[in-house]
């Protein structure tokens, strides 16, 4: 009987193995095709595009099975995670300049603002006193090139989506003391479920064609960042790292301390990746973490867990950290392990139904995942504070409140808050787009005092109002309630209908 089954299995393995090449075969006719459709310096873009898709659906029909083995997960030794407060302890030597003149800032720009119903890259909304996430990123940089008397550049990793929107705004920054430049992010094309066969009939982008692509998620960053060239041009200008983080994260500023603990490893134990982590919360339980795993430190998604363990994985007490997507990586030795081939990042399957119907899969990297392929990296355990992501209204709420002071470019949590915790806020989908949501507040309210914000519905907020402890606020389906001016809400729930008319 076990021969029959090894027999099976066998011929199980030689059909599967047909079946991916004949996929394999027919996706490269395809893209030939796609090429041909294509002239001069277009195609030989896409030629370098293609050939990362290629290697990215190579390994794609490859996978079997999930990527990590549940019992060879380990929590990462303590030596591995340095808490902030150390490095913070060590001090900054008497000149930083040096450091700071061997990094660069980059900034994954690659999203547009669609999920908060804007038009464009997500970098253009307006966060806070008219600044937009590009215009804050730029005066804190401009900030440290003249209180330190340093030449840090701004790097802005676009995509196809947003290089010729910000490519305009750039222009405005011209007189401002701060060299950015930009590359972009490859263009891959999305793959019919059924047939795993492109979508896209020629290489154009308008139309009909314009969602038959994809950028690749910001695992691309190595290849596109080398591929541009600016990665030889930034070493041959002297630069050593880079800091990496998502633009739309307004906690993510250059740290001195964290450069300078960076800068003054052991040469021999030369740091070439720090992910920044920081504490879990409830609201942070699908995060990725940071765990120890054939004696290498590896980020784990929840996409590669299997079934059985998501509620594990998902325990604040077993998982306690999660990667804010700060990383500071070494130039070096990204240039070194691209030309080697020898990143392995995981790669993230992303089902999508495009506006006819079709089922398309995208298949996307994260840049974290890298963090195995690098020699000597490590984990910062940061303050939750260097976290402060903007995905919805309900976070553009407390970013806008008086939460937060802004200097030179940096929000920082206002002295007057007596707790260092954020305050949990939940719009309803009234406020989702950030047009409604400003329509609905005549001016942001006072939530020095707040912990908890909840709102549904039909709601609007007068000039002046006060937010403490819980406040709830629902307005029924057909109900409206207007929160009057100068109101002061204290651990309140309001529903019902409430209009101004009515007092």
């Amino acid at each position: 009987m076990s021969v029959l089954d090894d027999l099976s299995k066998a011929g199980m393995a030689e059909f599967q193995e047909k079946l991916r090449l004949q996929h394999e075969t027919s996706m490269h006719k395809e893209l030939e095709k796609l090429l041909t459709t294509a002239k001069g310096a277009e195609q030989e873009i896409s030629k370098k595009d293609f050939e990362g898709f290629k290697n990215l659906f190579h390994r794609f029909l490859q996978v079997k099975g999930p990527s990590v083995k549940w019992d060879k997960i380990h929590k990462p030794p303590e030596d591995l995670i340095h808490p902030y407060d150390k490095i913070k302890a060590q001090g900054l030597p008497d000149s930083v300049a040096a450091s700071l003149n061997k990094l660069v800032v980059v900034k994954l720009n690659g999203g547009l603002g669609t999920s908060m119903g804007c038009k464009g890259p997500k970098s253009v909304i307006s966060v806070r006193n008219e600044n937009t996430f590009l215009d804050l990123t730029v005066h804190q940089i401009e900030h440290l090139n003249k209180t330190f008397n340093v030449d840090v550049p701004l790097v802005l990793m676009n995509s196809f989506n947003t290089d010729e929107d910000t490519k305009k705004i750039l222009q405005k920054y011209t007189h401002h003391r701060v060299h950015i430049h930009t590359f972009n992010q490859s263009r891959y094309p999305r793959i019919n479920k059924e047939s795993l066969l492109p979508v896209a009939k020629d290489l154009g982008m308008h139309g009909d064609h314009a969602d038959a692509w994809y950028p690749p998620g910001h695992g691309d960053i190595y290849a596109s960042f080398y591929n541009s060239g600016l990665l030889d041009k930034l070493i041959a200008a002297g630069k050593e790292y880079i800091f990496v983080s998502n633009i739309d994260n307004l906690g993510a500023t250059v740290d001195l301390f964290i450069l300078n603990h960076l800068m003054t490893q052991p040469k021999d134990k030369r740091c070439e990746f720090i992910m920044e982590v920081t504490d879990k919360t409830r609201a942070d339980v699908k995060g990725g973490t940071l765990i120890q795993y054939d004696d290498k430190l590896r980020l784990l998604e929840i996409a590669q867990v299997p079934k059985a363990h998501v509620d594990e994985f998902k325990s604040v007490t077993k998982f306690k950290i999660f990667n804010t997507n700060n990383l500071w990586i070494s130039l070096a030795a990204i240039k070194r392990l691209h030309e080697q081939n020898t990143m392995d990042m995981e790669i993230i399957v992303n089902p999508k139904t495009l506006d006819g119907g079709l089922n398309v899969i995208q298949l996307e990297t994260a840049v974290g995942a890298a963090i195995k392929a690098f020699d000597n990296a490590l984990g910062v355990n940061v303050p939750r504070s260097r976290f402060l992501p903007v995905k919805t209204s309900s976070d553009l709420l407390l970013v806008m409140s008086n939460l937060y002071s802004l200097d030179a470019g940096s929000l920082t949590m206002s002295k007057k808050r007596e707790f260092p915790s954020t305050p949990h806020v939940k719009l309803g989908s009234s406020f989702t787009k950030v047009h409604d949501f400003l329509m609905r507040f005549e001016s942001i309210p006072d939530m020095l005092e707040l912990d908890h914000l909840t709102v549904s519905g039909d709601v609007t907020f007068g000039k002046n109002v006060s937010l403490k402890g819980t406040v709830i606020i629902i307005a029924n389906h057909g109900d409206r309630i207007d929160i009057p001016a100068g109101a002061v809400l204290e651990n309140k729930i309001v529903s019902g209908n409430l209009r101004i008319l009515d007092h």
